[in-house]
């Protein structure tokens, strides 16, 4: 079976392809890190091979503080993906990004506090760079083919990345927006940095269903409010992701796929044999052992 391209990572609302996956195979992998959130659906989209994953696992079981998000990412590297689609739902931060409306963001603050953001430690030392943590070519992609698909986008901001399960208190929302936030969510860290340590292009379209709780002349976000919003939002998500599914494989002329080239710290010889032997699927090309 080829190896898949593309890796969905369906968020609330999302946790499985009804249209336009061919399932071909389902299979549990096994990481250093623990189990993913799920067994990852392997198939073929628009003719390309994909893998989805439902975040929160069927039946939407795990909170966001308790997603393993090392074991998804690296579940995603080991298939060989090379592409990543997260699709989110998120609460939006300014008036002109209405409920119903997609949000590609360009940037992310992570505001977590409880979750593991990175694959190194134990021996071997990795600085990567996280200026631009979205890969510019899936997000031009990404936008574009959400426009084709009928969807209202917000193309860039800035996407606040909250720890939860709750939503926020009028006084942090007030805060955020202060900040000139565009979205906030509780899912995208570190997704986004794992997927940068692991070389893999990594893109967000994020769904807005509310907004939060600063707007005065709207109601405070509910699981209801979010739930019927996500729903009437599936079919369009659905449909931009064999968008781009069709759009892809193109060139990876991002700085994607040599994220680790020069961020490497530790002498070869001082690394640990376990912990070589973990990470060889991030770092075997630069650091190759028998």
């Amino acid at each position: 079976m080829e190896k898949p391209v593309l890796g969905i990572i369906g968020g609330s609302g999302l946790y499985q392809m009804e249209e336009g996956l061919e399932i071909l195979e389902e299979v549990t992998v096994e990481t250093p890190f623990g189990p993913p959130s799920d067994s990852l659906i392997l198939g073929k989209m628009e003719g390309l091979p994909v893998a989805f994953l439902a975040r929160h696992g069927k039946g939407h079981r795990i909170m966001p503080s308790e997603i393993n998000y090392r074991a998804n990412v690296y579940a995603m590297k080991v298939l060989g993906v090379q592409w990543l689609l997260s699709i989110s739902a998120v609460g939006s931060m300014k008036e002109e990004i209405e409920p119903g409306h997609m949000v590609v963001p360009h940037q992310f603050i992570d505001w977590t506090r409880k979750r593991a953001s990175t694959f190194f430690g134990d021996g071997l030392v990795a600085h990567v760079s996280m200026a631009d943590p979205v890969c510019p070519v899936l997000a031009k992609i990404l936008a574009e083919e959400a426009r084709r698909a009928g969807a209202t986008v917000h193309e860039g901001g800035v996407y606040l990345c909250m720890e939860g399960p709750q939503f926020s208190t009028r006084a942090e929302s007030l805060l955020y927006r202060s900040w000139d936030i565009s979205v906030i969510g509780m899912t995208n860290m570190p997704e986004a940095k794992l997927a940068r340590e692991a070389e893999i292009c990594y893109a967000t379209l994020a769904m807005a269903t509310d907004y939060d709780c600063w707007h005065q002349a709207e109601e405070d976000v509910t699981v209801e409010m979010v739930i019927q919003t996500l729903k009437r939002n599936v079919e369009t998500a659905q449909a931009v992701v064999r968008r781009v599914a069709a759009r892809l494989p193109v060139e990876r002329g991002c700085p994607c796929p040599k994220a680790l080239e020069n961020a490497l710290i530790t002498q070869e010889e001082a690394i640990p044999h376990e912990t070589y032997r973990r990470l060889k699927p991030l770092v075997g090309k630069y650091i190759p052992r028998s």
